[in-house]
């Protein structure tokens, strides 16, 4: 997840996310899916922005990747925060599910 200043157009965000997901692959890595967010209240102020433009990548890459990825983050300007989290195989189950509209297996059906 990455949270971009607010004051970005449409097209600096856009190309921004083309940038990281461009990254992902130029190191060897598969981008499974990007969804931006848009603009969203802060919980407290940020450089006194009380909003932020959030974009959330899901990619698989290689560990060493990690790396890479802060250090362009931390030298990009437009970014206020970010964070990255490696997630189990059930989570990436349960992601792949919910974006094709799949039914979990502990969810009941209706009577």
């Amino acid at each position: 997840m990455v949270i971009f200043t607010p004051v970005l157009s449409e097209e600096e965000f856009k190309a921004a996310q083309k940038k990281y997901a461009d990254l992902v692959t130029e190191n060897g890595g598969e981008v499974l899916h990007s969804n931006p967010w848009g603009l969203k209240s802060l919980a407290y102020p940020i450089d006194k922005k009380t909003t932020g433009l959030y974009w959330v990548m899901e990619y698989k890459a290689p560990t060493s990747f990690n790396e890479k990825l802060k250090i362009q983050l931390l030298r990009d300007e437009s970014q206020m925060r970010h964070m990255y989290t490696a997630l189990d195989k059930y989570a990436v189950d349960y992601n792949a599910k919910k974006r094709s509209g799949g039914r979990f297996t502990n969810e009941k059906t209706p009577a």
